[in-house]
C-alpha cells in the first residue's frame, strides 16, 4: 500500500456519508472515504455471505475468478469506512447490504452499509462490552428479510434487516438464569428453519430454540452444569436424525435439533474455559478445537434411530487453534495454532502435513483455492490451499483501525476482500477480469 494511501487512511476520513435512511444516533457520524473511484460495485446477488463463516457455515466462499497474486502493496483498497465501532465482529452481506457491529459510546451498535460502504441506519443492541479487551463479538446474522445479533452482554434483538427496526428482543442470560463468561459471550446466532438457535448455558437452559418472529422459546435443552463457551454452533445431519453441535465451557454437546434433547456430552477441557472454535461436521465425524494447548479431537457420530453417542477417533495436541476458526477442504483442515503456527492436517487420520509460521497467529476464510490468512499483528497472506506446503505467496500490512488485535475471519465476496479492524472496515478488489492470473 502507498504511504499517500497510508496517511489518507491513519488520518481523518473526511467524506461524511449522506443518504442513509434515518440520522446515525451515535457521537461521531460515520464516514467512508473512497479510493479506487473507477471500481465497479459488485452485484447485490453476487454479495451474498448472510451469517458467520457463511451461506453453509463452511467459510468457503464460492467466488472464482480471483487474483492468484497481489501487487506487493495488496489488492486495490475501493473504500474504507470509519465509525462502526470498536469490536471483533466479522462482516454479513445481503440485500446488496453489509451489516457488522462494534462498540459505540456505551452501546453495542449494528450498522448496515450499502456496497459502497456508506451507513444506511445504526441500532443499538444493549450496553457494550467494556471490559477485558472491550468491544462487540458475535456477528449479525440475516435470514431473510431479519436481522438476528447476540450481544457479548446476552441481549438477542431481531431487526428488519433493510430499516434497522426493531421486531423483538430479549436478553438470554436473565431469561434463562445463566452468568455471563469472562470475555462476554460471543456466538453469532444460528437459524434453523422458523428457529433462531442460541446458547446461554443458564440453569434453565444450555441451548435455545427461540420462534424467529416472536422471540417465544419453542424447546430448551437442560443446563448441563456448564457455562457457555465462545463458539458458534453448527447444525449437522446424520443418518436422517439432525444434531445441533454446541460447545460449552467444558465440553462439546450434541443436541436433537427437532426437540433440544441432549443426545451426548463429551468433555473438552480447557485452560480459563475458552472453548471459542465453530464444531466442523462431515461424514460422520466432528471436529473439535481449542487453545492453551488443548488441541484438536476427532469423534465419530454413531446414531441410532433418535439416539446418537460420540467415540474418539484420534488427538492432535499440535493444532490448538484459539479463536481464528478452521476450514476444511478436500480432505484436509487448515487453521493455526495459539503458538502461531500455520497447520494442515489430515481429516481422516490427523496427520500433520505441514506447520509454518506464515503470516502469524491468526484467522482465515477459503476462496478460489486459495487461503486468505489475516493475522492479529494486520498482516494479510494469500496462500495455495494446498497440504503439501504453506507458501504466502502475496503479502501485505492492513492499516490499522484502532490498538486491539485484528481478530475479526476476513470474508471474501462478491470479488470483495473484506477486512476489518477495530472501528474500521476495509473493502478490497480481489477479481481477476483483466488483471494478470498469477498460476505458477
Amino acid at each position: 500500500m502507498s504511504k499517500l494511501v497510508e496517511l489518507v487512511i491513519a488520518s481523518s476520513l473526511l467524506t461524511i456519508v449522506t443518504g442513509c435512511s434515518r440520522e446515525p444516533d451515535v457521537p461521531n457520524p460515520p464516514k467512508t472515504q473512497t479510493f479506487a473511484t473507477d471500481a465497479s460495485l459488485p452485484s447485490s446477488d453476487a454479495s451474498f455471505w448472510p451469517c458467520f463463516h457463511g451461506p453453509k457455515g463452511d467459510n468457503i466462499s464460492t467466488d472464482t475468478g480471483l487474483l492468484k497474486k497481489w501487487p506487493d502493496d495488496g489488492p486495490t483498497l475501493v473504500w474504507a469506512t470509519e465509525g462502526i465501532g470498536d469490536g471483533f465482529s466479522g462482516v454479513v452481506l445481503a440485500h446488496g447490504m453489509i451489516y457488522t457491529d462494534g462498540n459505540i459510546g456505551d452501546q453495542t451498535t449494528i450498522t448496515a452499509m450499502d456496497l459502497g460502504g456508506n451507513v444506511l441506519w445504526q441500532e443499538p443492541n444493549g450496553p457494550a462490552w467494556t471490559q477485558s479487551h472491550p468491544g462487540s463479538r458475535g456477528t449479525p446474522t440475516i435470514d431473510g428479510d431479519r436481522l438476528y445479533h447476540e450481544s457479548p452482554t446476552g441481549n438477542l434483538i431481531c431487526l428488519d434487516a433493510k430499516k434497522g427496526d426493531k421486531i423483538w428482543s430479549l436478553n438470554i442470560l436473565d431469561e434463562f438464569d445463566a452468568k455471563n463468561i469472562g470475555w462476554g459471550l460471543a456466538e453469532s446466532v444460528l437459524v434453523d428453519g422458523d428457529r433462531v438457535i442460541c446458547c446461554p448455558g443458564g440453569k434453565k437452559a444450555a441451548v435455545v430454540a427461540l420462534d424467529k418472529t416472536s422471540g417465544k422459546p419453542i424447546w430448551t435443552t437442560p443446563g448441563t452444569g456448564n457455562a457457555a463457551a465462545h463458539a458458534t454452533a453448527a447444525l449437522a445431519e446424520c443418518e436422517g436424525l439432525r444434531v445441533i453441535l454446541a460447545m460449552t465451557a467444558k465440553s462439546l454437546i450434541g443436541v436433537r435439533a427437532d426437540t433440544g434433547e441432549l443426545l451426548f456430552q463429551h468433555e473438552h477441557i480447557t485452560k480459563h474455559d475458552v472453548n471459542a472454535t465453530t464444531p466442523v461436521y462431515h461424514d460422520g465425524h466432528i471436529f473439535i478445537t481449542s487453545g492453551y494447548g488443548t488441541g484438536s479431537e476427532m469423534l465419530k457420530l454413531t446414531v441410532q434411530g433418535d439416539k446418537a453417542s460420540v467415540e474418539r477417533v484420534w488427538k492432535c495436541k499440535e493444532l490448538d487453534n484459539h479463536h481464528g476458526g478452521v476450514v476444511l477442504l478436500d480432505g484436509y483442515i487448515y487453521g493455526c495454532s495459539a503458538r502461531g503456527r500455520w497447520m494442515c492436517l489430515d481429516w481422516k487420520s490427523g496427520e500433520i502435513k505441514y506447520s509454518d509460521k506464515g503470516v502469524g497467529k491468526g484467522s482465515l476464510t477459503v476462496a478460489d483455492g486459495m487461503l486468505y490468512t489475516l493475522s492479529e499483528r494486520n498482516k494479510m497472506g494469500l496462500v495455495r490451499a494446498t497440504p503439501d506446503a504453506h507458501v504466502v505467496v502475496s503479502r501485505f500490512d492492513v492499516p490499522s483501525g484502532g490498538s486491539a488485535e485484528s481478530w475479526a475471519h476476513p470474508v471474501v465476496c462478491g470479488g470483495r476482500m473484506y477486512l476489518r479492524h477495530s472501528d474500521k472496515l476495509y473493502a478490497y478488489d480481489v477479481k481477476a477480469e483483466d488483471k494478470e492470473i498469477v498460476t505458477k
